[in-house]
């Protein structure tokens, strides 16, 4: 896949600017992902400049499972999101890590700074800690435990490595300053005790490293030289640089952490927590419904990696927050499946249309091009005969105002064959029409002279009633209703922060999350379309001719091949982000 990201950014100037510098004599980034969920749309940004960062600049990009904490992880989460980063164009160039893989180097490093008084074990609870911290207009205060001597908290320390405690009865902590004005830099918290089993370390461990600890150790140990995140860790920043500055002699490298503004979108959920939430209320099929904004999701619903990257090409690298309109992500979709669709023609709404002046029994070959700009991709075959199905909403019996579809006394063509005018219609005992009747302009069949002749009315597209194909088509709309954006969505990805809920709230989302999700999200129909579809591998991806793309679903059987709407052909207004 070529590379995405073509226009100059800050941090590719910060990195310019250091290897000019010799502060690096090469670039080594990292992708580091909590394997507590699938990746969703709003990791793409971190995802995409991690990777495209290394391999602009010849350098090497891992892949880093932050798996400290063992009560969300899974190997389920692990796969996928190695499927997700392939699926895009990448690969982890410098090796493949965990955060459990340093766990002995994290614990040496703790008892190291117990003896060199830079962290004590602590025995406030939670709620006592958060008490103590202050808020961010009030210092904290030191805890009684702040001064224990630490031959005492080696100890204890040690103890709880062994499990003799229960779970909150103490903490590491390192002493930093409980009176700085970050908040975080308040004695965060290090090791927490925690009787869970690791994935990959099962119970080995009963103490496991906080975030903020383990990760710039991950980092330096890795020799990573630019440690690229979203906009949240910029608070964070100060403490990153503390631990691998009181590590140093026990570290190889010292990383540079560089902050960008995270990705946030209209009427789409940006947070794991909410969309576990919507998988484990049964509100979505999974993970990969097509209706979540996860990665899996959005292959299942017919987008292209290409098209992901074109989309964070577009939005640029920034420090300041916006938030982008989803319609602009669909442009990106629409311009990438475009070029590279079959057309095909099916009706979602099946309405009959009987032709009175054909020959009964007489069924006729008409060759469809693939793709109009691109002769090269061929042509397939499709029947036409007496009996077809248009779309319901092609006819009316009394037509509006500029109409100028299928109505009684006027004429249309249909897509590749003839043109046809409409006699009549046959309705049931409730008025429904059920049928429309048409008399065919014999002389006007596609590629004749006839062919030529002008109407008023506008091209239809149709399927042959007697060999089409029934298809079961999913049509998607956002999660969210219209202007409930849920502000963050924004919600930060900090894994295991003590300081996360005072530095950057979840807000009130948790409590009518639910309440604001679209009602409408999944519309199922039952239509039908030409046999060129049936034989389709799932995946592929059709321009249904005046409706929309569709591709086709893992669900699809012989019988009933499903096509999800992966997005609609007229382009949206795409609003500026703000």
């Amino acid at each position: 896949m070529e590379t995405a990201v073509t226009k100059s950014n800050f941090i590719w100037d910060a990195v310019e600017e250091d290897l000019r510098s010799g502060r690096y004599q090469s670039v080594h980034t990292r992708f580091p992902p909590e394997p507590n969920g699938y990746m969703h749309i709003g990791h793409c940004k971190a995802l995409i400049m991690d990777f495209l960062t290394a391999e602009k600049y010849g350098g090497q990009c891992n892949l880093r499972f932050d798996d400290t904490n063992p009560a969300k992880e899974d190997t389920e989460y692990v796969e996928a999101i190695k499927r997700d980063i392939n699926w895009l164009g990448f690969h982890w160039t410098g090796g493949l890590y965990y955060a459990s893989d340093y766990y002995d180097k994290c614990y040496e490093i703790a008892e190291d700074w117990i003896k060199r008084g830079l962290a004590y074990v602590d025995e406030l609870s939670k709620e006592e800690m958060r008490e103590y911290r202050g808020t961010l207009t009030k210092p904290g205060k030191n805890s009684p435990w702040r001064d224990r001597p630490a031959e005492e908290s080696l100890d204890l320390f040690r103890r709880m490595k062994a499990g003799e405690f229960a779970e909150g009865q103490y903490t590491l902590r390192a002493k930093i300053d409980m009176a700085s004005p970050n908040i975080v830099m308040r004695d965060p918290a290090m090791y927490r005790i925690l009787y869970k089993e690791n994935w990959r370390t099962g119970s080995t461990w009963c103490i496991y490293p906080m975030y903020d600890f383990a990760h710039p150790i991950g980092d330096a140990l890795e020799g990573i030289s630019h440690s690229l995140c979203s906009l949240e860790y910029e608070i964070h920043r100060p403490l990153y640089d503390w631990v691998v500055e009181k590590s140093a002699h026990m570290l190889p490298a010292k990383p540079r952490q560089i902050e960008f503004a995270r990705l946030n979108m209209t009427q789409t959920v940006m947070s794991k927590r909410y969309l576990r939430q919507l998988v484990e209320g049964g509100y979505v099929r999974g993970w990969d419904d097509p209706r979540m904004p996860t990665l899996s999701a959005l292959r299942r619903r017919g987008y292209t990696g290409a098209a992901i990257r074109d989309f964070v090409d577009r939005i640029g690298m920034s420090k300041a927050d916006s938030t982008v309109d989803f319609a602009m992500l669909e442009a990106c979709v629409r311009d990438d499946l475009g070029a590279k669709s079959i057309r095909a023609m099916a009706v979602l709404r099946p309405l009959k249309v009987i032709l009175d002046n054909w020959e009964d029994g007489k069924t006729v070959q008409l060759t469809m091009e693939n793709h109009p700009d691109h002769p090269e991709m061929g042509t397939h075959t499709v029947s036409f005969g007496k009996e077809l199905y248009i779309e319901q909403d092609d006819f009316m019996e009394v037509p509006a105002k500029k109409f100028q579809r299928m109505y009684p006394g006027f004429e249309v063509r249909l897509k590749g064959a003839y043109i046809v005018k409409c006699v009549g219609c046959d309705k049931d005992e409730s008025g429904n029409v059920t049928a429309v009747h048409c008399e065919v302009d014999l002389s006007s069949a596609s590629g004749t002279e006839g062919a030529n002749r002008k109407i008023k009315g506008k091209v239809l597209h149709w399927v042959s009633a007697a060999d089409c194909v029934p298809f079961e088509a999913r049509l998607y709309e956002p999660l969210l209703s219209a202007n409930e954006e849920l502000e963050a969505a924004a919600e930060p990805e900090i894994a295991d922060t003590e300081a996360t809920d005072e530095v950057a709230p979840a807000g009130a989302l948790k409590k009518d999350f639910i309440s604001r999700l679209n009602p409408n999200s999944l519309t199922v129909l039952r239509g039908y379309a030409e046999p060129l579809v049936r034989d389709a591998e799932v995946g592929t991806t059709f321009q249904f001719l005046r409706l929309a793309y569709f591709c086709k679903d893992p669900d699809s059987t012989g019988e009933l091949p499903v096509f999800n709407r992966t997005v609609e052909l007229k382009a949206a207004f795409v609003a500026p982000a703000k």
